[in-house]
């Protein structure tokens, strides 16, 4: 039984590993700071690691920023199953990237993905995204999930 005023845990790393497919390193989101029907802001911290999963000859390029906004729409889609197990997704395209940065790595702040549902039915969902250090974007975009994608037999 919880105490009167108490909050629940925080969405943390561990919460988001248990919640999108993304595993070990490859999980590059460390919080959930807020969300709601429409939207998801998280927090990540990876983009420093010299071990993160996506770097290249010793770099991690803007364009990987695309991986982080891609979690944090699983994470959205998670939370907004609730307690049933989120559908899988698939990333079909990005449109209109615009990379206001070469490199991800140097960024001394913290990473702030924010990920905005423009519309969705039960195929398809239409984010848009960014990634901010402080207040400084980085990256935005839009792009679109498939839902419950089954390959094809041909």
């Amino acid at each position: 039984m919880r105490a009167s005023g108490m909050r629940p845990a925080p969405l943390d790393r561990a919460w988001i590993a248990a919640h999108i497919p993304h595993q070990g390193s490859m999980c590059l989101l460390d919080s959930v700071v807020e969300h709601d029907a429409g939207q998801v802001r998280c927090t990540a911290t990876s983009h420093r690691s010299p071990d993160n999963p996506l770097r290249s000859h010793g770099r991690l390029a803007a364009a990987c920023g695309i991986e982080y906004a891609a979690q944090a729409m699983a994470v959205h889609g998670a939370l907004l199953a609730a307690n049933a197990a989120p559908r899988p997704g698939y990333l079909a395209s990005v449109r209109n990237a615009v990379l206001h940065v070469g490199r991800l790595d140097d960024i001394d702040a913290d990473l702030t993905v924010r990920a905005i549902r423009v519309t969705g039915d039960s195929a398809t969902v239409l984010y848009d995204f960014s990634v901010r250090a402080e207040e400084r974007l980085l990256l935005e975009g839009r792009a679109a999930i498939v839902l419950d994608a089954a390959p094809s037999s041909s």
